[in-house]
Parts: C-alpha cells; sequence; structure tokens
C-alpha cells in the first residue's frame, strides 16, 4: 500500500492523546488572549506613570542642555517603573500560569532574581537605544523615522553580537556538548555546513522551561547553534540531528541577517505611525510632552506595543517562512522525518497542533505541528531511502 502522508501526519498527531491536546489547546488559547490583556496592561501603566508626574520632575532636575542625558535616565526610569508595577501581571503570566501548565519547574526566587537581572538589562538597552531616536529627532526633524531603519539595524546588529558572549551567559551555563554519540553528530554536521565545531554548544535550558527548545543566534564570530539540555535529554539521536539541523539551516539561510533588514524596515512603519499619531494618543493619556520630549517615552512606548500586535500577521509569516526553510534545510541535509515529526511533536504540548488558519495567521510565528510533520510525511512520500552511512 503506497505511504500515505496524511494518514501518516494524523497519526503523529493523535499520538499525543486527547487529554494532552486538550491541554495543549487551553494553554495555546490562553497565551493568546493574554496578547490582548497584555496590551490593556500596558495601557493601565503608561496612564499610571504619566499621572504620576514621575518623569516630569526627573526631567526637571536634569538640565536641559544634557539632552542625551535626560533621554538615557528618562527611558532608563520609565522602564524600570514600568517593570515593577507590572510584577504581579508578570507572575502570573510568566511564573504561575507556566507552572500551572507544567511548563516549568524553575523555584519562584530564582525566577524573581532572573527577572530583575532582564529587566536591568533590557532597560539599560533601551534606554541606550532611546538616545539614538531622539538624537534623530533634533537632527533628522520631520524625517527622523526614515533614519530610524539604521538605527534599528545597528541596535539589533549589536545586541545579536554582543548576546552569546554577554547577555545570555547571565541567564545560563553554555557549554560544549558531552562526548559521546551525539556529540559526534552534531560536530560532524556542523563541520558539513561550515560552522566551527566549537560553536555547538548545549545551555540548560531547564532551568528556566520543561519545553523542547534550540536554536541558533549571533552574528559573525559569535554566531552559534545551541540546544537545551531538555531537548538533549529527552531525545533519540535521530531527533537531535533533525532538530540541530534545523538550527543550522537558520545560520546557515543567514536568518539571522534577514531577521534585521526585516526588522529595520518595520521600524520605519511603526516609527512613522508613532510621528503620525502621536498627538491624539498624548491627549487621551493627558500628557503634554511632545514626541521630541523623552517625557512622552510612555506614551510612544505603548503606541510601538499596540502597533506591533496589529501587525501580528505580517511578523508571525516572516516567522512562519523562516521555520519553514530551515525544517526544509534539515529534511534536505538529514533526510529523517520520522525523526523530525517526532521532535516537532513535543513542541506541541506547549503550541496546539491544529489551530485553523486565521489564528495560525495572526498568533502563531511557527507553522503549525501539524503542517510541519506533514510537509515532513510529504519529504518521507518522495525521498523514501535513508541517507548512505
Amino acid at each position: 500500500m503506497a505511504f500515505d502522508p496524511n494518514a501518516a501526519t494524523a497519526r503523529y498527531i493523535d499520538s499525543l492523546g486527547p487529554a494532552a491536546l486538550q491541554k495543549a489547546h487551553d494553554y495555546t488559547i490562553g497565551k493568546e488572549w493574554m496578547l490582548f490583556w497584555s496590551l490593556l496592561v500596558g495601557a493601565l501603566v503608561t496612564w499610571l506613570i504619566v499621572r504620576s508626574g514621575a518623569l516630569d520632575r526627573i526631567e526637571a532636575k536634569i538640565p536641559e542642555r544634557r539632552k542625551n542625558l535626560r533621554a538615557f535616565v528618562i527611558a532608563f526610569v520609565y522602564f524600570i517603573l514600568s517593570a515593577l508595577i507590572t510584577v504581579p501581571w508578570t507572575l502570573y503570566e510568566s511564573y504561575f500560569r507556566e507552572k500551572g501548565y507544567g511548563r516549568t519547574s524553575q523555584p519562584l526566587g530564582d525566577f524573581l532574581g532572573q527577572a530583575a537581572l532582564s529587566n536591568f538589562v533590557s532597560a539599560l538597552i533601551t534606554a541606550l537605544f532611546m538616545i539614538g531616536v531622539y538624537w534623530l529627532m533634533r537632527r533628522a526633524a520631520k524625517r527622523w523615522w526614515l533614519w530610524s531603519a539604521g538605527l534599528t539595524a545597528v541596535g539589533l546588529a549589536f545586541i545579536m553580537l554582543l548576546a552569546p558572549v554577554l547577555i545570555e551567559p547571565m541567564f545560563n551555563k553554555y557549554e560544549p556538548v558531552p562526548p559521546g554519540q551525539v556529540r559526534d553528530a552534531v560536530v560532524g554536521m556542523a563541520q558539513r555546513a561550515g560552522i566551527p565545531p566549537e560553536r555547538v554548544f548545549m545551555f540548560d535550558g531547564s532551568r528556566q522551561s520543561n519545553n523542547f527548545t534550540a536554536n541558533a543566534g549571533g552574528v559573525g564570530n559569535t554566531a552559534r547553534v545551541a540546544i537545551s539540555d531538555v531537548a538533549l535529554k529527552n531525545a533519540s539521536l535521530d531527533e537531535v540531528r533533525a532538530v540541530t539541523g534545523h538550527e543550522i539551516g537558520h545560520y546557515v539561510l543567514k536568518h539571522t541577517w534577514w531577521g534585521i533588514l526585516f526588522f529595520s524596515a518595520l521600524a520605519i512603519v511603526l516609527f512613522w505611525l508613532a510621528d503620525r499619531l502621536y498627538p491624539p494618543f498624548a491627549r487621551w493619556f493627558g500628557t503634554s510632552a511632545q514626541l521630541s520630549d523623552p517625557r512622552g517615552i510612555p506614551v510612544l512606548f505603548f503606541m510601538i506595543s499596540l502597533f506591533a500586535l496589529l501587525a501580528s500577521p505580517l511578523l508571525n509569516t516572516f516567522g512562519r517562512t523562516l521555520e519553514t526553510q530551515a525544517d526544509d534545510y534539515s529534511l534536505r541535509t538529514e533526510n529523517r522525518p520520522d525523526a523530525l515529526s517526532t521532535a516537532l511533536v513535543k513542541t506541541a504540548e506547549y503550541r496546539y497542533p491544529r489551530p485553523n488558519k486565521i489564528e495560525e495567521v495572526f498568533f502563531y510565528d511557527h507553522p503549525s505541528v501539524e503542517d510541519r510533520v506533514h510537509r515532513a510525511m510529504e519529504w518521507k512520500a518522495a525521498h523514501p531511502e535513508p541517507p548512505t552511512p
């Protein structure tokens, strides 16, 4: 009997069982709704900070001639205040809900410590970026939003360059994959793709999450492929090869650089909208600050978060495109469709595998597991023979 990709796909997805599928559905739908609730929380935080006058008082203490210092301090304080006000929401969204669904085993104290560190680092980077934004507003005047693409590209490249060597090691331990079959396999794969073997790492992702994950990141000399210890412990050798092939695909296909280009172009649109629509938003939140005034940062950030949510279909389509390309790379180079499928099914525990098309377009930055498995099964039907050792 001929191999049927549709039937094979259904068997893989159904192997989770009705209870696990229902749990994944509830978890995923809840996360989708939380995007909208987070926006409302952001609106409330913006209103509270604006009404408190805290940023006004800070601005009054910094001489007007120190414009860069004003932008940095106000942005930094805003980000820290926002993080403090939203602690209850963050605890529910990122800790207690995740723990309730079995997605994390992280102790609360460790979560709070890492959250504080993450907020500090994010506030510092954001404040530095805002110095550039307000400098563009002063120098480029009405065309500042057009130049924001270059600033965003430089900022993203800088972050991606530093993240693997300075930022990510603050939160996780990265080390070579332990000697053995798995290391021999992934090092061989890396070498064939032109990746230095020392750029393939294992990290203790289980510290924060029980999710089956891996990633590719960095740029230039800091580019690397990293596999969570959760994936390594819970995967067969073939699954590790299939997943590593996917991540190597991101590296070889230069998806980091495509991401920088895409988000830099999107920055032009977002900042252009902010430039045009800032006055009514400022009135709604009750601030007299102009767009070029750092005191307007709370309103500006809320606008960007709103526009980013509205742009979700575009953002997610871009993400799904890159993920499909990486899957295809793994299938071409490793030809392990069944191993890729079993690995993907493990991610369905926290990403419902059978969304409707509208839900997928609006909320999924990866193709649905069902679509990805079906693509792998179609590959299997067209390439039935495994590669010669």
